[in-house]
C-alpha cells in the first residue's frame, strides 16, 4: 500500500509503502447511483446535510453561464460556487433535475449521509486499505486501476479533466461532469471507475499513517468513527475535476480528504461488507 513511484504529494502521506493483510470483503461494483440513493430516501425520509444547510458546492462550469456570478465563490478555489438549494436531487440548484441521470453517481452527499445509507443497506464504507487493495486489482505497484498508462491506444480509461483547468474542458473522454457509473471498462476485479468521476468517502480519518492499517482494521474505525461529525475523513479515487496540473490524485495510491459534513458536485461513495 502506498506510493511506489514517488509521484505523490508529501503532505498526503502516501509514503513509505507498507505491507499488510486484511480479512476478505465484498465491494460494490460501482459507486452508489442516484437511483439507489433515491430508493433509500423514499424508504426512510432521510434528509441530507446539504438540505439541512440549504446549499452545496457546485462546480462553476456546470451552471448556466448567466448564473455563475450570482453565487458566493469559495476563496482560493474559485471554481466552486455555493449554490442555494443544491443537493443530491437538484445537483446544480433548484432548477436542475436528476431525471436523465439516475445511473450517474449520487453527489452532494456528506460522509454522514453515506454512513446513513450504508447502515440502511446493511453495508459500510471501505477503509483506505480496502479501497486501495480493490483498486489495484491484483497489481502490486500500478499507477492506475488498469495499469500504468493513462490513455491506452487513444482510448480514455476514466473520467478526468482534459484541457486548461478550471476554465476549459475539451471533454475528450466525453464528459464535463459525472459519467454513468459503468461508462468505462472495469478493473481486473470487476470494479467500475475506481479512478475519476467522483471522490469516494472512506471509513477512516484523514492523513493517518499508512502503517496504522497494519494494526487496525475496519471494525476499529466503524466502532470509533461512526457518529455524525465535521472531522476530516479520507476520500479516494479522484474525480472529473482531477488534472495533472492541479490534482494528480486519480492514482490508486493517492489520498485526499474532506470534512465529514462537506458536499460537492464531485463527491460520492461506494459500499463494502
Amino acid at each position: 500500500m502506498g506510493d511506489a513511484e514517488g509521484v505523490g504529494y508529501p503532505a498526503d502521506r502516501e509514503k513509505p509503502q507498507v505491507k499488510l493483510s486484511m480479512p476478505a470483503f465484498e465491494m460494490d461494483q460501482t459507486t452508489v447511483t442516484i437511483q439507489q440513493f433515491k430508493d433509500f430516501v423514499e424508504d426512510t425520509g432521510y434528509i441530507t446535510d446539504a438540505e439541512k444547510y440549504g446549499w452545496s458546492y457546485v462546480f462553476h462550469l456546470l451552471l448556466p453561464e448567466e448564473e455563475r456570478d450570482k453565487h458566493p465563490v469559495l476563496p482560493r478555489t474559485t471554481w466552486w460556487r455555493a449554490v442555494e438549494g443544491a443537493y443530491w436531487k437538484k445537483p446544480e440548484g433548484l432548477h436542475s433535475t436528476i431525471e436523465d441521470k439516475l445511473n450517474h453517481p449520487v453527489t452532494h452527499v456528506s460522509r454522514n449521509d453515506a454512513m446513513a445509507y450504508c447502515k440502511w443497506a446493511g453495508k459500510r464504507l471501505p477503509t483506505e486499505a480496502e479501497w486501495e487493495y480493490a483498486a489495484r486489482s491484483g497489481y502490486e505497484n500500478n499507477l492506475y486501476p488498469w495499469g500504468n498508462e493513462l490513455v491506452i491506444e487513444r482510448e480514455h480509461q476514466c473520467n478526468i479533466w482534459q484541457g486548461k483547468f478550471p476554465v476549459e474542458n475539451t471533454k475528450e473522454d466525453g464528459y464535463l461532469g459525472t459519467a454513468p457509473v459503468k461508462t468505462f471498462k472495469p478493473n481486473g476485479y470487476g470494479l467500475y471507475q475506481m479512478a475519476g468521476n467522483v471522490w469516494e468517502w472512506c471509513l477512516n480519518p484523514a492523513s493517518i499513517s499508512l502503517s496504522e492499517f497494519q494494526s487496525k482494521e475496519a471494525d476499529y474505525y466503524l466502532t470509533n468513527y461512526s457518529k455524525d461529525s465535521d472531522d476530516e475523513f479520507d476520500t479516494r479515487g479522484g474525480s472529473f475535476l482531477c488534472h495533472s496540473s492541479y490534482c494528480n490524485r486519480y492514482r490508486v495510491s493517492a489520498r485526499h480528504k474532506s470534512s465529514a459534513a462537506s458536499s460537492t458536485s464531485n463527491l460520492g461513495f461506494r459500499c463494502v461488507k
